[in-house]
């Protein structure tokens, strides 16, 4: 089969296209033939480094939506020919091929009337920001929220879900993306180039701060983050947890909560793995209800990956890049 390997770790250019024997499903996997595959920041950065459990050369790519057309031993409950997607394990060889394997318990069932390139722009980003608005920080409607990079992947989602929710959204984003945070959902947003994101939070609270952050950016700007927080309130650290040398005890009795999507397969965990399928289940149906847009910006084909992932690192990318691997799908 065709497919983007690394020969070792390296940055996107080092990607080459070759041709790979195809996967087989051990027991409790399934083999997907892949329509889509989404494209992270998680890519380059595993990429970059590596991870102890590769074997080079390696197959990268994390969310893949496709068919199901090989079932290994013991799978119940999928048939060869389903529509399925998935946010795969990072240990393991990826999507950014014809072919890939996943385990049979964290897939998601694809309603037919959502395509293949949208279902791939959901996993990696709209699971991190359903997991870090439902089971981290268990907003409520009365709520007021900051989200940094409103524009981006993870930003994105959670805009949308924070709105849908109910709760007053506060968003960060480059000038030329303000109208499109808006659009998302964002009730103030601030442009942090030419603004102070610190005072504009604090006006627009009236002194209070606010009751949760998602901080996407880097582990400094979440500790900037932490004087940002109400009483009680909780920030939710996607890029790097704060200093936690400017926390106190009796103080103002914040949450910090660290996200970590895909250690859930890395440390054996079945039921936070099988609760994988369950955000899928739930994300799907949300697009295809026309309650939260798939933010997909850009589809591309398997060739184009490598320079795609040179542009989203960076950082300025919009919404989400989906490459569409079999055109036919």
């Amino acid at each position: 089969m065709k497919a983007l390997i690394l020969d070792r770790p390296g940055s996107p250019e080092t990607l080459r296209l070759a041709q790979v024997p195809q996967p087989q499903p051990a027991e409790g996997e399934v083999r997907v033939k892949v329509k889509a595959v989404g494209l992270n920041p998680a890519d380059y950065q595993f990429m970059g480094r590596g991870f102890p459990s590769w074997n080079y050369p390696f197959i990268p790519g994390l969310d893949v939506a496709g068919t199901i057309d090989a079932i290994g031993a013991n799978v119940t409950g999928w048939e060869i020919g389903d529509r399925i997607y998935y946010h795969g394990n990072f240990s393991k060889p990826g999507g950014f091929a014809q072919w890939a394997i996943t385990t049979a318990h964290t897939i998601a069932a694809l309603p037919n009337h959502l395509s293949f390139t949208a279902a791939a722009a959901l996993p990696c980003a709209g699971f991190t920001a359903y997991q870090v608005l439902y089971r981290k920080l268990h907003i409520q409607p009365d709520q007021t929220i900051l989200i940094h990079g409103g524009a981006g992947g993870v930003g994105g989602f959670a805009v949308q879900l924070a709105a849908l929710a109910g709760l007053k959204v506060i968003s960060t984003c480059s000038s030329r993306n303000k109208e499109w945070v808006r659009q998302l959902g964002g009730s103030e947003v601030i442009d942090y180039n030419s603004e102070d994101v610190s005072a504009r939070v604090r006006e627009i609270t009236q002194g209070r701060g606010v009751d949760a952050i998602i901080d996407t950016v880097s582990s400094a700007n979440a500790t900037s983050g932490l004087d940002l927080l109400a009483f009680g309130g909780s920030i939710a650290c996607v890029a790097g947890l704060p200093d936690f040398s400017h926390l106190q005890s009796f103080g103002k009795a914040i949450s910090v909560h660290d996200i970590a999507l895909g250690m859930a397969y890395l440390l054996g965990d079945l039921k936070s793995q099988a609760e994988l399928a369950e955000i899928g289940r739930e994300l799907a149906k949300l697009v295809t209800q026309h309650q939260i847009n798939p933010i997909l910006q850009e589809v591309i084909s398997l060739e184009e990956i490598p320079q795609a992932l040179v542009r989203l690192a960076g950082r300025h990318v919009r919404g989400k890049i989906v490459a569409q691997i079999d055109p036919e799908g």
